[in-house]
């Protein structure tokens, strides 16, 4: 049976006209006319049978429709782009691994050890992405993921990597003159949040027996690596495992005033779906990192 698939060239044209919301730029990018694009527009309009785009006074504007399409396309067209690349790189042979990683872990942890693996296992390759929250692999092209958290995510394995650790950290000038502070003092430093963490100084102030009111109350930022850099400028004292910001720590630009660690339920896991657990590059990994990570919690 035919596949009910439209033209690529018209599925690309659309992409393109989609994103920018303008046939003109859509044709700059294709090299060709913007009656050109408005062809292929039209006739994957025809092929689906509804409107993609409405015509307003100052060019085009999505359809509803459309809009639901385009970021479907979008997805699916660098599905094709990255397998085909991948293809390409190793002339039909090897095999990718599509990794999800929390940021900071991924270039400050996993980065600097990452050609560890290669050596032992140079066929694979290994790409990663940034994912800071949960998501259903399902809806991605991804073959695993690093993630901070709890273990159970529906359909996967989880294989317990390290836990985080946070103590709190800030900048020499913020300490003025001192080295070590009590979470009283500290409690009166700026508190910089992780959006990612909302309740992690309430959790450490009350692991410790304290109430503060304004635990939750300061600058927001996604990833450590944004709150190091805060608390370098010493915009707030922030909570961060020490693995993480290791140079910044042997360097006195971060300082920790109070080595108290707030425990915690969640670590970093390795999560790998189970229709993928048969895979020989993903087993490979997981054993590699499941051992660096135990290396590193017994160093």
């Amino acid at each position: 049976m035919r596949r009910k698939i439209p033209s690529t060239h018209a599925l690309v044209a659309f992409e393109l006209a989609a994103r920018h919301e303008s046939f003109t730029r859509a044709a700059e990018e294709m090299s060709l006319t913007q009656s050109a694009v408005c062809r292929q527009i039209a006739s994957l309009e025809d092929f689906l049978g509804l409107r993609l785009f409405v015509r307003t006074r100052r060019g085009v504007r999505l359809t509803e429709a459309g809009l639901s399409y385009s970021r479907q396309i979008a997805a699916r067209l660098d599905a094709v782009e990255r397998d085909t690349l991948s293809v390409m790189a190793h002339h039909g042979q090897g095999a990718t691994i599509e990794l999800a990683v929390v940021p900071t872990f991924a270039t400050r942890w996993l980065m600097p050890r990452i050609g560890e693996f290669r050596v032992g296992h140079p066929d694979v390759t290994v790409n990663m992405s940034t994912r800071t929250r949960p998501f259903l692999f399902v809806d991605t092209e991804f073959d695993a993921a690093i993630y901070y958290g709890d273990a159970g995510w529906p359909g996967t394995e989880a294989h317990y990597l390290m836990p985080e650790g946070s103590v709190p950290v800030c900048s020499p000038s913020l300490l003025g003159g001192n080295r070590r502070l009590d979470a009283e003092q500290i409690a009166h430093l700026p508190l910089l949040q992780q959006s990612t963490r909302p309740y992690a100084w309430r959790q450490w102030f009350e692991s410790l027996g304290m109430r503060v009111t304004h635990d939750m109350t300061g600058t927001r930022l996604e990833l450590f690596s944004m709150l190091a850099q805060a608390a370098m400028q010493g915009m707030g004292a922030a909570l961060i495992p020490p693995f993480l910001i290791r140079e910044e720590l042997d360097s006195g630009r971060l300082l920790v005033p109070l080595h108290h660690v707030c425990p915690s339920d969640k670590a970093y896991y390795l999560i790998i779906p189970e229709r993928k657990a048969e895979s020989a590059a993903l087993n490979g990994f997981r054993d590699w990192l499941c051992a660096a990570a135990r290396c590193y919690r017994e160093a």
